[in-house]
């Protein structure tokens, strides 16, 4: 993967685009979860990028995108944007897991004409009727709350909330580590600001699919999952002894779920 970058006014936003790209290929952006970075999608990387486009990035204000001045989901699209007209990419696949979900329905929301098909990893649906009025007030507590905990004891404790495998434990850890409690905290209070800021309700032009692992205890995300497929329709995968970060947990079952749906577009 090349590493690039795209310069704005708020900061630098470090990209990754596959070696091997062809104009003619399918594109798959791959956009991680909260408080992560692009490594949690390394065995989807190596097992996407000899057969399509692949692009990845780690969010504004996230891994190596820091420090920047702000999150903001608007600006987050139009980024985007600018990253897949830099390659002439007319239509783009996302594959968004958690945090990663929304920036795509964002995205969505903003450039319907750009997606061809949608993947959502452990995430939740744009929409008012999805959430309660206590599911709204509590995502706007995240950042006093998480101020709590000392952030060695809260990191673990979001990493083991996420994962299942070691594998998926260090990763989570590993990507947690450059964070300073302020920031860490923060950062995650941005996040959920910025969705129930941007949420809407959104009809989304393009074929779904849902992935959610069965142990996902992170908040009501998998009372969510079902929500949003008995709504709509959308295919719900659900994947065994899996849990929020399903993605790293159990990356054979995943590839092959994303393979399938990528072919039949």
């Amino acid at each position: 993967m090349q590493e690039l970058i795209l310069q704005t006014d708020k900061g630098n936003v470090f990209y990754w685009r596959s070696d091997k790209w062809n104009v003619g290929s399918d594109t798959i952006f791959f956009l991680h979860g909260l408080t992560a970075d692009h490594t949690m999608f390394d065995q989807q990387i190596a097992y996407f990028e000899d057969r399509y486009n692949i692009l990845t990035w780690d969010t504004p204000a996230h891994g190596q995108s820091r420090p920047f001045e702000a999150f903001d989901f608007n600006d987050t699209s139009a980024y985007i944007k600018t990253i897949l007209n830099r390659f002439s990419v007319k239509q783009v696949i996302f594959a968004g897991q958690s945090l990663g979900g929304f920036i795509a329905q964002s995205f969505i929301k903003r450039y319907p004409e750009y997606v061809k098909g949608f993947i959502a990893i452990d995430s939740t649906p744009y929409g008012f009727a999805y959430y309660s009025k206590f599911d709204t007030w509590i995502l706007k507590q995240v950042e006093w709350m998480a101020h709590l905990y000392p952030v060695q004891l809260m990191k673990r404790a979001m990493a083991k909330q996420v994962s299942v495998t070691k594998e998926a434990y260090d990763n989570m850890m590993q990507m947690l580590e450059p964070y300073s409690k302020d920031e860490l905290c923060h950062l995650m209070g941005l996040g959920y600001a910025g969705f129930l800021e941007d949420n809407c309700e959104l009809e989304i032009p393009c074929p779904v699919l849902l992935l959610l692992g069965e142990k996902d205890k992170t908040g009501k995300v998998a009372q969510y999952n079902k929500m949003w497929t008995k709504k709509t329709g959308y295919p719900l995968k659900i994947i065994k002894n899996a849990a929020h970060n399903v993605n790293v947990d159990k990356p054979q079952i995943v590839n092959a779920y994303i393979h399938d749906f990528v072919k039949k577009l």
